[in-house]
């Protein structure tokens, strides 16, 4: 049995509220499960959100919820890991590039991501030539691949942890703050009572950053 792979094109989707392409855009990713509805309707929770371009991008591995039969996506598996992340990566390119359209402005740019899709906001984050002023990363840990050198480009980071969570560990967030720490980055941490799960606490910490990223 021998393994081959091969490229392919695939069309992916994402949920928008239709703002001008000059004001900033807080762009980003569900979790494992999830879809873009459930991601837009967290990024519209946050006060301040309705003077930002949100956009929610859905993963490309479509799947149904055997409980609900509605259908969710996940960002990639062990499986093909590279060519993953290397297609996940230039999606969120191409997304963005449709959103901001011919647009000789560089708008600010916030990334977001829960759970699996955190991964997706700092490989983004790093990636794009655009205007990046933070990353908002919320139970999910910075991809392995990223050094020093990748993480300089993110100017700050707000990081959040419910103290329930058993697969965002303690200890996984004091790595990903010391990590972010070496590079320069300036970081936010909260932690919250909960467990894997977006929060009225982790929401209001996101307005405030929000703020501060304008």
């Amino acid at each position: 049995m021998i393994e081959r792979t091969i490229s392919a094109t695939t069309h992916g989707r994402y949920i928008t509220n239709e703002r001008d392409a000059t004001s900033p855009i807080l762009m980003g990713f569900h979790g494992y499960a999830e879809s873009a509805e459930m991601e837009f309707k967290r990024l519209q929770s946050i006060e301040g959100s309705e003077d930002w371009f949100i956009v929610a991008v859905q993963g490309l591995h479509r799947f149904y919820n055997r409980r609900t039969d509605t259908v969710v996506a996940s960002w990639m598996t062990r499986q093909d890991r590279e060519f993953a992340i290397a297609d996940n990566t230039a999606y969120a390119s191409s997304v963005l590039k449709a959103v901001t359209g011919d647009t000789a402005a560089s708008p600010k740019l916030v990334l977001s991501g829960f759970s699996q899709g955190v991964a997706m906001a700092y490989r983004s984050a790093v990636l794009e030539g655009r205007s990046v002023r933070g990353v908002i990363a919320l139970a999910g840990d910075i991809p392995p691949e990223l050094d020093v050198a990748a993480l300089r480009r993110i100017p700050a980071v707000l990081l959040g942890r419910g103290d329930q969570d058993e697969w965002y560990t303690a200890e996984k967030l004091e790595a990903d703050t010391r990590r972010l720490n070496t590079a320069g980055v300036s970081v936010k941490v909260v932690t919250f009572s909960g467990g894997h799960e977006w929060t009225d606490t982790f929401r209001n910490a996101a307005s405030e950053f929000l703020q501060f990223c304008l």
